[in-house]
């Protein structure tokens, strides 16, 4: 559903689409009006601090917009270009980059294994993926049964 827009957004940002493809999987399953326990919103799950005052925070292009800021944030400044440590500055926040894997939440453990399985399989070109599977089976399907609902009603009304 998302991938013209994503390859757009991957120009945007000068970066691989498949970053932009891995997060938006993993926390939103291209959802998005997903909006976490947490307050995460949108396709990137971006917090409502990262974002300006009056911005719609749900409005895809904002929301990646903003994730995609977080992360080159993440990638640049805390993660010296480590896209695996990257992605878990992206979940946990800039200062598990600078302590042991084993002192992260769980969450954060669990997010770095799914993102840098999913993205080592991304760089060997790998057709499938055992790690999306994997992920899928510990929760994931739930998120994106949930985004398939979401665009439903946009499909059928493009589809008309």
């Amino acid at each position: 559903r998302w991938e013209d827009r994503i390859r757009e957004w991957a120009r945007e940002f000068d970066v691989n689409p498949n970053l932009i493809a891995l997060v938006m999987q993993i926390e939103s399953c291209g959802d998005q009006t997903a909006i976490s326990r947490a307050g995460a919103m949108g396709l990137m799950q971006v917090m409502p601090f990262h974002f300006r005052n009056g911005e719609n925070m749900l409005d895809p292009d904002t929301n990646v917009r903003r994730g995609m800021i977080v992360f080159y944030e993440c990638l640049t400044q805390f993660a010296d270009w480590d896209v695996g440590m990257a992605l878990a500055c992206y979940n946990g926040g800039p200062s598990v980059t600078q302590r042991a894997f084993n002192t992260w939440a769980q969450e954060t453990q669990s997010y770095y294994r799914w993102a840098t399985g999913i993205w080592q399989d991304v760089q060997l070109g790998n057709e499938s993926s055992q790690t999306i599977s994997d992920w899928l089976g510990a929760g994931g399907s739930r998120l994106c049964t949930s985004a398939a609902q979401q665009s439903l009603p946009s499909a059928v009304a493009e589809g008309s």
